[in-house]
């Protein structure tokens, strides 16, 4: 701590107290910063030049305690000594808060860097907002998602509510899923990724949007979707959760964990109960009878001070049931018969180590293996298999005086076995991933970053009908330019693959049916850019603004297309003409006092395929959808909010155009010490498929179902109780 001196007239006669007030990094004046004298109890605000002068009568000479404070600052207390001379005045260093300063550590870039300070562009969705879609849909991350910018949550199915993820339009497989850094979301493990993946033990959601190959390799073509777990610290954290929905929805969840000596843990325990709901009566769910729960334990050791071994394992097991709602009750009969079940194991253990060496160089070594168990059962019709997965990687990160080095290799090995017996087609399909990276983020100065990287990946994969290596060559290059403390930019581009997979959103809405394994394709490949310009003010004393304006294209060679043959079969091939997806986003934050909060987002998209016939818009998938949030809240008191969400029109797989819509929610909760009450009105508005037309068509034992485009479950109110002790 810096001891600054400040020499004035002694006794009992008038003392002057100057400085002069910056931000610590710009170093720019701060203006309007109240200043307390803390032994008299009287403030004053600095002047447009950062400058505080205090003329203090009838103080004796020694300590005198001074409170620096401002809107969007971190407030600084110190200690000033009063002695008989006058100097030159001081200066005062403040700290801008991580909200305005973007000062979240970053954990998918591997670098440990902040968002400010990071080439490659990251968003993140942590601390309140985090905690407010938790409220909305503990049992799993869809709600997260699907109210993003440039995000979108697709349902598969109109009984079940399975859904994917997209990202600027791309289909869900051109998607990364991690869980802190770990791939156990592909191929058959991805059909009900989202729906299984418990919020209620997440620090933050890190994503990265446009190709993001280096680090990770084959399915990174739209972006990264990174689910970051809280470690242990020092202080124990008991956090017990439960909520009640009107549409028959029970989740009971605790998370608990602690640091202490050398060892830590940290524990989440998730149960969900939901009843079969049919909100348009027309004798289909709209939401399944399910029941699943989550455990999640994990262990850390802390040999010595740079060392750290975890150990975990997470246990998830599903059973949901939609369909005729006679059936789910078991009183079905010959003209209803129509159930859709979807029965899931998935267990995953992991095991990492990380040493910290001389200089701060890092080794890291994590370890996963997966198993995913599903088993789809629809009237007379069942498939079941299991997919398993192992990853690899050994990383070494070198910390030089203006670069980070990152080197690794990882060994990615994934294995479907379909077990079902009464199919025409064996699916069974393999493959084995060998990647080596290496990347750079250089600071060239203090406004100027760049990361360049390159992956080499060589992939062996197969099935009954063939087998195929293929090599990639993935370069990938991003830039930070900090023009001033207000506006920087970052453009990035790079190159990605994905490996052929019969696991999609178009086979998963049909079951797998009828579907004839892969023959003699090859991998998608597609090269991708994005740029973008952010801007941040304080507008008025109090009123801060921010704006992010980003621009992304995307272009798949060779995608693969599902078909279909004379005898009803389907089949994958890959098309001479491409899929690419354009368009932007536009962010606006607007923070008053730091209790309310406005956030609007919009995002267009237009994403095309050259082998559509006609209208090449991508279906399912809307070219504009607006975003609104209003927050307003007391930390540790009291928090409500407003959303507003528009969808815009869309293209059906029929190439029929639907109409746009809005949604809309509310929520609001009350902290009192260590408890909170929460209550979430979503889309009160009553939105949902069925006012247009009926999702389901007749007759009741051999129904088929429409597009899934709009919401289907309609209005939905929770509440719940939250203990942190």
């Amino acid at each position: 701590m810096f001891i600054f001196m400040f020499i004035i007239h002694a006794g009992y006669g008038q003392h002057t107290f100057t400085a002069i007030i910056k931000n610590k990094v710009t170093n720019e004046p701060i203006s309007s910063v109240t200043v307390l004298l803390n032994s008299t109890k009287k403030t004053q605000l600095s002047n447009n030049k950062g400058i505080i002068i205090i003329s203090i009568n009838h103080i004796t000479e020694g300590k005198q305690l001074i409170i620096f404070s401002h809107t969007g600052y971190e407030t600084l207390s110190d200690s000033f000594y009063f002695t008989l001379s006058t100097i030159e005045p001081i200066e005062i260093l403040l700290t801008e808060k991580e909200e305005y300063l973007d000062g979240v550590v970053i954990q998918s870039t591997k670098t440990g860097r902040t968002i400010r300070n990071n080439p490659t562009r990251v968003e993140t969705i942590d601390g309140e907002e985090l905690d407010e879609k938790n409220n909305m849909r503990p049992a799993n991350v869809s709600m997260l998602l699907h109210e993003s910018t440039g995000l979108q949550v697709q349902q598969t199915s109109a009984t079940s509510a399975n859904a994917s993820i997209r990202i600027q339009g791309l289909d869900g497989r051109y998607t990364q899923l991690l869980k802190d850094g770990y791939p156990n979301f592909g191929n058959f493990a991805s059909g009900l990724s989202i729906m299984e993946i418990p919020p209620l033990d997440l620090k933050q959601v890190e994503v990265i949007k446009g190709p993001a190959s280096t680090l990770y390799g084959g399915g990174a073509i739209a972006g990264v979707i990174n689910f970051i777990s809280r470690l242990p610290a020092e202080k124990p954290v008991y956090n017990f959760m439960l909520n009640q929905s009107n549409v028959g929805q029970t989740n009971l969840g605790t998370y608990l964990s602690q640091k202490k000596g050398k060892f830590g843990y940290s524990f989440l325990a998730l149960a969900n109960l939901q009843n079969a709901y049919d909100v348009d009566k027309d004798d289909f769910s709209e939401l399944p009878s399910s029941r699943s729960f989550t455990i999640n334990p994990k262990l850390f050791f802390y040999p010595t001070a740079t060392t750290t071994v975890v150990i975990g394992n997470s246990f998830t097991k599903g059973n949901n049931k939609g369909g005729d709602m006679l059936v789910i009750k078991e009183q079905g009969n010959n003209d209803h018969t129509y159930f859709e079940e979807n029965l899931t194991t998935r267990n995953t253990t992991i095991l990492e180590f990380e040493k910290k060496n001389t200089g701060k160089n890092i080794f890291k070594l994590k370890q996963s293996l997966g198993f995913y168990k599903r088993e789809i059962n629809i009237p007379n019709y069942r498939f079941l298999g299991t997919n398993t997965n192992s990853f690899t990687d050994i990383s070494y990160i070198a910390y030089r005086k203006n670069h980070t080095l990152i080197a690794g290799v990882n060994l990615l090995y994934d294995k479907f076995k379909q077990e079902s017996i009464n199919v025409d087609s064996n699916l069974n399909a393999k493959s084995f991933t060998t990647g080596l990276y290496v990347q750079d983020s250089w600071d060239i100065s203090n406004n100027i970053k760049i990361e360049v990287g390159a992956r080499f990946d060589h992939v062996q994969y197969s099935n009954i009908n063939y087998k195929r290596n293929q090599s990639f060559i993935l370069p990938r290059a991003s830039a930070l330019f900090i023009i001033s403390n207000k506006i920087s930019s970052r453009i990035g581009g790079g190159l990605g693959y994905k490996i052929p997979t019969i696991f999609t959103e178009q086979t998963e809405t049909m079951q797998y049916q009828n579907l004839l394994p892969l023959k003699n394709v090859m991998a998608e490949k597609s090269i991708g850019f994005t740029a973008d310009i952010n801007y941040k003010t304080k507008v008025t004393n109090g009123l801060s603004m921010s704006i992010n304006q980003l621009f992304f294209y995307t272009v798949i060679n060779h995608p693969l297309v599902l078909q279909n043959d004379l005898a009803g079969n389907f089949y994958f091939s890959n098309s001479s003409k491409n899929v690419y997806s354009k368009g932007f986003e536009t962010n606006l934050k607007f923070i008053y006092k730091d209790d309310l909060k406005l956030f609007a987002g919009y995002t267009f998209t237009q994403a095309k395929a050259g082998y559509l016939p006609g209208n090449q818009f991508l279906p399912l998938l809307p070219a504009n959808k607006l975003n609104l949030t209003l927050i307003y809240e007391k930390e540790n008191n009291f928090k409500m909010g407003l959303e507003g969400y528009l969808t815009g029109n869309q293209y059906l797989y029929n190439r029929k155009k639907v109409p746009s819509f809005w949604e809309f929610g509310a929520m609001a909760e009350k902290t009192i010490r260590k408890i909170s009450v929460f209550i979430n009105f979503e889309n009160f508005t009553d939105q949902r498929q069925s006012k247009y037309k009926s999702v389901v068509n007749l007759p009741h034992n051999d129904p088929s179902f429409d597009d899934i485009w709009n919401h289907t479950e309609g209005f939905i109110v929770n509440g719940g109780i939250k203990i942190k002790l």
